[in-house]
């Protein structure tokens, strides 16, 4: 297995929580690195998400990030939002469209506009061959069709205040393409062929996690892909990533320092664990160490890699 130390960083700020509210999915997409899909049953019960506004009404907290599975999903998914809007924070649902198409979820796109929801969408390709091959057959069309109902709610209008940014994964054991240029090809292309605007792609690298490490094992091509990792490394990514301004709470309310590390089991470092310690007691998350191991490489590998794309410049 290829290793490396990765280098010791620190926590800058808390700007934003992000919380992963059930691995419930409509969709069992082979990059996963939650295991999400439609029988896991695994949701933040109420009492734990009716702390997650009060956190962020503490802290200051500036963004709100809701992921999944499918979020919208848990049955209290909306609440959630309207009680998070009430004090001004910025919300961002981690949508893959199809959910869009759901028996029970017609108004869904509605409610997001109303309340002025960030919407990160999935859409691998803008081919729906490579969509269907990653995601599953039929996702490419009712993705689109999700889109276009979005742009008729005004989502992805240039100037518009409903943003609806799109999220491109690798395909298989590479890194991805330079994020500016695959915008522009994504733009293009959506719009010549469905006339759908959106406002950012952003790229993200696949994860040695979950079902894509899975993937790679059984294909003989996990350490070829760790090591292509390790050997990417950007320094100029370490002061960019996600961890630095972010903490993940897990369905039950833990604290980690990343997605990633929180489906991993890596808790965050001291004697902060869950979101109750943080409404309880006045904890203090800046300046402290953030737990690193060698997934940590995936998000500083070339152009870099988190929540909101890449982080720099191609070298």
């Amino acid at each position: 297995m290829a290793t490396a130390s990765f280098p010791k960083i620190n926590r800058d700020t808390f700007k934003t929580i992000q919380v992963n509210i059930g691995y419930r999915c409509n969709q069992s997409c082979s990059h996963c690195h939650v295991n999400a899909g439609p029988d896991r049953k695994e949701m933040m019960d109420q009492d734990t998400l009716k702390l997650i506004p009060k956190v962020i009404e503490k802290y200051g907290i500036s963004q709100l990030d809701i992921t999944g599975g499918a979020p919208e999903l848990h049955p209290n998914f909306r609440d959630l939002i309207i009680e998070s809007r009430k004090i001004g924070v910025q919300v961002i649902n981690r949508c893959n469209l199809t959910i869009l198409d759901e028996s029970g979820q017609e108004d869904l796109a509605e409610f997001l506009a109303k309340y002025q929801v960030t919407i990160i969408a999935s859409l691998p390709c803008y081919e729906q061959s490579n969509v269907d091959k990653q995601r599953g057959r039929g996702v490419f069309t009712k993705s689109i069709l999700g889109l276009k109902k979005l742009n008729t709610l005004g989502y992805g209008k240039k100037g518009g205040k409903l943003i609806l940014n799109l999220v491109y994964n690798p395909q298989a054991e590479h890194l991805p393409p330079p994020q500016e240029d695959l915008e522009m090809a994504y733009k293009k292309e959506l719009y010549d062929q469905h006339k759908i605007e959106f406002n950012n792609l952003f790229t993200i690298t696949n994860m040695p996690i979950k079902r894509f490490a899975k993937y790679l094992e059984v294909s003989g091509l996990l350490d070829q892909y760790q090591q292509l990792l390790i050997d990417s490394y950007n320094p100029a990514n370490l002061d960019h990533v996600m961890c630095k301004s972010l903490i993940s709470v897990d369905w039950k309310g833990f604290l980690y320092d990343c997605d990633f590390n929180q489906q991993l089991g890596i808790p965050l470092a001291g004697n902060t664990k869950h979101i109750k310690d943080l409404l309880y007691s006045k904890a203090t998350l800046s300046n402290i160490p953030i737990q690193v191991d060698q997934h940590c490489f995936g998000c500083t590998a070339g152009s870099g890699s988190s929540c909101g794309g890449a982080l720099s410049e191609t070298l």
